[in-house]
């Protein structure tokens, strides 16, 4: 197994391990392509996605590998109604996405097999894609989040 591929398994393995201290249920999965239709999306779909590996010198023998992947949150948004308006389902959605946030933050992968991963960074890029809002109705938020690895 590849080593951004062992990455992502353990993200996903972390969020699920963690989804009842979530505000709503979470089921991560690795994809390579989450490409969903509407119908798919009227439940929430967490997708833990390989983006990019970024290699450095660590020692002679040595090197880190910079491991980026993106955590993508999407759903379809219920129908207007007078009890709950899309801005406060794109709240909580965008709640969702900080406690995902809050719990991969500084923290290294328990789940990684062979050496450590070490949470590097991340970046939340989009916060909420306006076009999937516009055309779709569907709310997309992306975390992308960086562990170094010694190999």
């Amino acid at each position: 197994m590849s080593t951004i591929t062992a990455v992502a398994d353990a993200v996903a393995s972390s969020l699920n391990a963690a989804s009842d201290s979530f505000s709503q249920p979470v089921v991560a999965v690795r994809h390579y392509q989450p490409s969903f239709d509407l119908a798919q999306l009227e439940t929430l779909r967490v997708s833990v996605v390989p983006k990019s590996v970024e290699i450095t010198n660590a020692t002679r023998h040595h090197a880190f590998l910079d491991c980026t992947v993106d955590i993508g949150i999407q759903k379809k948004l219920a129908p207007g109604s007078e009890s709950q308006s899309p801005d406060e389902e794109i709240d909580g959605l965008l709640a969702l996405g900080e406690e995902i946030a809050d719990h991969l933050r500084a923290k290294r992968l328990a789940d990684f097999p062979g050496t450590e991963a070490v949470w590097l960074t991340m970046a939340h890029e989009p916060v909420v894609e306006p076009d999937h809002l516009d055309q779709h109705r569907q709310f997309t938020s992306v975390l992308s989040v960086t562990y170094r690895v010694r190999k």
